[in-house]
């Protein structure tokens, strides 16, 4: 029989027949992620591509219609970030007459709302507040100014279709934000043009579900979703302000395949590798790599190594039986909760990534960040063997 994959579908030939179709359950390569982002967004498509793994020197930026408003999120109470912040929306809506998107929060504070030049174009722009107003499909492109955590933070605001975000390095490490601001000018209209590549950075959905112990009579009110969203870097189960060791179970696909037991357990994509998982111990992942790493915190056992799994995969992390505490859950740093018995945490690969825009290229960019901010295998370089020859 020959066989091949296309997307969920198995698709068997057999002498005598034509073509047979048996349906799978999941792709081991994780959910083709959407290739829209925002209104106007979209990839161009590779004809070579093998399923829905593009080869990263493929993967460009392209635009339906010309994109016509922005998001600019800038890191809160960095006085340093005041100034780009101005010049950059001057440039945008000045220059380029680009509807500005800008968090309420920002625009409140006393440095800006103060500034009254700045007041003029300030009230041209249009206002959101986090979990109170929807964004999609109204954001065209996203420009961040600060650090990681603020490309972690536009992230966190469109929990589906992600509009590309363009990173600036103004914060402390820059992994995730490759552009720097002195020629932004350049950079944002080679950005509008569609002249960009770009890496889709994937995320994890995450559900919560929390055991309703004051309903134990009402059996269709016995969980409760606590937490729905998607996440870029990573889920931390840990013991919280316990001083027993944390305790929970880990399945996959519904199978148990170990008990975690030591400070806590990481959960990450590959974007996510070079984060709090390369701290524990873990390897770093480049971020096409279609996979879900899976890091023990200080675990009590001397063979529980980090391992990666496929992207595809369903897991389940609820507290062992023999658990003598909570455990403690967040993402991304945030939003952090309790975890009690009877709680569990569902994690699958989204269907919906980050499109990070890049400086050069998926490769090209990672390597460089390895080097400039994690100082990757930066050694003093050895000395060549001198020959007899030589000394004298």
């Amino acid at each position: 029989p020959v066989k091949f994959f296309c997307a969920r579908l198995l698709f068997v030939f057999k002498p005598g027949f034509f073509l047979s179709v048996f349906r799978r359950n999941q792709s081991l390569h994780g959910p083709s992620p959407v290739t829209t982002f925002g209104p106007k967004a979209c990839m161009l498509q590779n004809p070579h591509a093998v399923m829905h793994i593009q080869d990263p020197a493929s993967q460009k930026l392209t635009w339906n219609k010309p994109p016509k408003s922005v998001l600019v999120i800038k890191k809160i109470r960095d006085a340093s970030l005041l100034q780009p912040f101005k010049e950059l929306c001057i440039f945008l809506t000045e220059v380029k007459n680009m509807i500005v998107y800008v968090e309420k929060k920002v625009l409140d504070d006393p440095a800006i709302s103060g500034d009254e030049n700045f007041g003029a174009i300030a009230k041209k722009f249009c206002t959101f507040r986090e979990d109170f107003d929807d964004l999609s499909n109204r954001v065209d492109f996203i420009i961040c100014l600060g650090g990681d955590g603020t490309l972690l933070y536009a992230s966190s605001l469109f929990q589906e279709s992600v509009p590309p975000v363009m990173a600036f390095h103004l914060g402390s490490l820059g992994f995730l934000t490759p552009f720097k601001f002195d020629t932004y000018q350049s950079q944002v209209t080679q950005i509008i043009e569609g002249n960009a590549a770009i890496v889709l950075r994937s995320r994890l959905k995450v559900q919560v579900l929390k055991e309703n112990w004051e309903k134990k009579d009402t059996m269709d009110e016995k969980s409760i979703i606590l937490t729905n969203g998607d996440v870029l870097n990573e889920v931390v189960v840990d013991r919280g302000p316990s001083s027993y060791l944390s305790n929970v179970d880990l399945y996959l696909d519904g199978h148990l395949i170990t008990t975690v037991q030591g400070d806590g357990v990481i959960v990450s994509t590959p974007t996510g590798s070079t984060a709090y998982a390369v701290a524990a111990g873990a390897s770093m992942i480049h971020p096409n790599v279609p996979a879900i790493m899976i890091t023990p915190i200080c675990p009590h056992s001397l063979s529980f190594r980090p391992i990666v799994v496929p992207a595809g995969v369903e897991l389940k992390i609820k507290l062992s039986r023999e658990a003598r505490n909570t455990a403690w859950v967040s993402f991304d740093g945030r939003k952090r909760q309790e975890i009690c018995h009877g709680d569990s945490i569902t994690i699958t690969t989204s269907c919906f990534p980050v499109p990070s825009i890049c400086f050069r290229d998926p490769v090209n960019d990672w390597f460089e960040s390895l080097a400039q901010c994690l100082h990757w295998n930066v050694r003093k370089k050895q000395n060549y063997l001198i020959s007899e020859d030589e000394e004298f």
